[in-house]
């Protein structure tokens, strides 16, 4: 027995190395050399016990079968609980990488996956437009200039009521002339106006821009050309020219003419209104909630010639505002600002008994109606030149609290407050010898419901089927803010005016939609003057 069982235990220990010698598969490189003379090596073995008479051919042969047979199982289920892990170790890296780098959004509004669509096609074309100018030989500075533009056409519809004063006696008055043509005939206008605009990249941190609008050059107001063919062309002027710098992610410089840099409603600011001058604007953010916004600004009015003859002085705006805003998580927002303007020089002043125009240029070319005024020439019997009585310094509360909880369809509250703390009325009594009553403060109160697309001078990126609807009041008295820069719809424009206005938008397509508005405004407590203003657009934006 002890003969015959040293064979077997070579047999089986030679069986045994070279099963295991078969599954190389899964082992490194440096150890595979090592098991393939391990194999030869037990192959040599099975073939010397044949030889010994230990083991017949056949049972070597089905030995060296069944052992393959072994380790290739092995090496197989081996492999698959490698591919296993491995497949389980690469879940887990990535989920890993997602959780670290993926803002995880529940849910996108089908207007914010095409906005940000376009924006991917937008920066991809650029790209290729520069690739294709590089290759076209086409000047690299065209790929830093974009253009944009819109157009609308107006229908106006004006309707006076029977019991207003005539415009004539209206405008006739000294003491609030109402710089009016009409007051008791219904007038129907076709309007439109166009916008043309470039804006400019010119580095990292420097950029600009040009802007051509229709409309009249006596007034820095309105940009609505009435339609005509007997009036020959339309006038197209330069509306917008300026250049911005960015200081820091936080601070910007803004000088020549631009648009208005203030947070505020069209009780106080026409939208149309282009600013002159410099601004300086100040955006920190606090932390995820909270962010700051501050602006100061310079800005000339006009520009006067001032002489021995001449004692008028120049007209200026220098204004700052500063205001918080905190966002929720819903992106529902509430924003609250606090601003100071000063107007200087733009009060009128008597010329002398003795004739001579030296205040001539005191009265202000670009008023519209509604603020107090006396004539300049009241006291030397000229003609009649209209100024202002009061000075102008106005503190301004405004906020607005926007509701995203119906996402996207915007809530909107917006309240605004203005008074004049320049009116004096001692001080306006001993330079103009008239008598004014003290009404220096004004109000307005929106609701907005609907996309917010439509907010601003410059509706952006409006999809099919949006809309807004938006209904106010505004309360503002004759020498709460300058009736020159106020909006010029309501009343038609100017102060002394008060009551409800409806806004209406909807997009019929893409940078397509219609509006409506309309304005019922009376006077606050001068001579009776009191207008309804309809209007119906059709906008296009390219």
């Amino acid at each position: 027995m002890q003969t015959l069982n040293l064979p077997l235990k070579r047999t089986a220990i030679a069986v045994w190395l070279f099963s295991q010698s078969f599954a190389t598969g899964t082992v490194h490189a440096d150890e595979r050399e090592s098991l393939e003379k391990l194999r030869a090596t037990t192959t040599n073995l099975i073939e010397l016990l044949v030889q010994e008479g230990v083991l017949s051919k056949q049972k070597a042969d089905a030995l060296l079968q069944k052992a393959a047979a072994d380790a290739k199982a092995s090496q197989d289920a081996r492999h698959g609980t490698q591919q296993a892990e491995l497949r389980d170790d690469v879940k887990n890296e990535v989920s890993k990488a997602m959780d670290e780098k993926t803002v995880r959004v529940q849910y996108i509004p089908q207007h914010v996956k095409q906005a940000m669509r376009e924006e991917i096609e937008h920066d991809v074309m650029e790209k290729l437009n520069y690739k294709a100018g590089e290759r076209l030989g086409v000047p690299e500075w065209i790929d830093r200039i974009s253009f944009h533009g819109d157009i609308r056409l107006r229908g106006q519809a004006d309707e006076f009521p029977g019991d207003n004063d005539d415009f004539q006696v209206l405008s006739a008055d000294p003491t609030r002339a109402m710089n009016l043509n009409n007051s008791s005939e219904e007038r129907r206008r076709a309007r439109l106006r166009a916008r043309l605009a470039a804006d400019v990249h010119i580095n990292d941190w420097l950029s600009g821009g040009i802007q051509f609008v229709t409309g009249q050059l006596t007034t820095p107001v309105t940009p609505n050309q009435t339609e005509g063919m007997a009036q020959g062309k339309y006038v197209f002027g330069l509306d917008r020219a300026f250049l911005q710098a960015k200081l820091t992610d936080w601070a910007t410089v803004a000088g020549g003419r631009f648009g208005n840099p203030f947070m505020y409603t069209d009780m106080l600011w026409d939208p149309d209104l282009a600013f002159d001058g410099l601004a300086v604007s100040f955006t920190p953010k606090i932390n995820s909630r909270w962010s700051s916004f501050t602006t100061i600004g310079a800005f000339p009015i006009e520009e006067v010639e001032s002489s021995s003859i001449n004692k008028a002085k120049d007209k200026w705006l220098y204004s700052a505002q500063t205001g918080l805003k905190w966002t929720a998580d819903n992106k529902s927002s509430a924003k609250i600002a606090v601003a100071y303007h000063d107007f200087t020089h733009v009060e009128g002043r008597p010329n002398p008994v003795t004739g001579e125009g030296f205040y001539d240029d005191t009265a202000p070319s670009w008023r519209q109606r509604g603020n107090n005024t006396f004539d300049i020439n009241e006291f030397n019997g000229g003609n009649t030149i209209i100024g202002l009585a009061s000075k102008f310094e106005l503190v301004n509360l405004m906020a607005q609290v926007d509701l995203m909880n119906f996402d996207p369809v915007h809530v909107t509250f917006t309240g605004d407050y203005v008074r004049n703390i320049g009116f004096d009325q001692q001080e306006i009594l001993r330079r103009t010898g008239n008598l004014y009553k003290k009404e220096n403060e004004a109000y307005n109160f929106r609701v907005d419901v609907g996309n917010n697309s439509f907010m601003g001078p410059y509706v952006q990126n409006v999809m099919p089927h949006e809309w807004q609807v938006s209904l106010g009041y505004k309360h503002i008295e004759a020498d709460a803010v300058l009736d020159g820069f106020t909006d010029s719809n309501f009343r038609l424009g100017g102060t002394d005016a008060k009551g409800w206005y409806v806004y209406g938008n909807y997009a019929i397509d893409k940078n397509a939609w219609i509006s409506g508005r309309y304005m019922s405004a009376d006077t606050v407590s001068g001579r009776p003057f009191s207008v309804d203003v309809l209007l119906i657009d059709l906008n296009a934006r390219f």
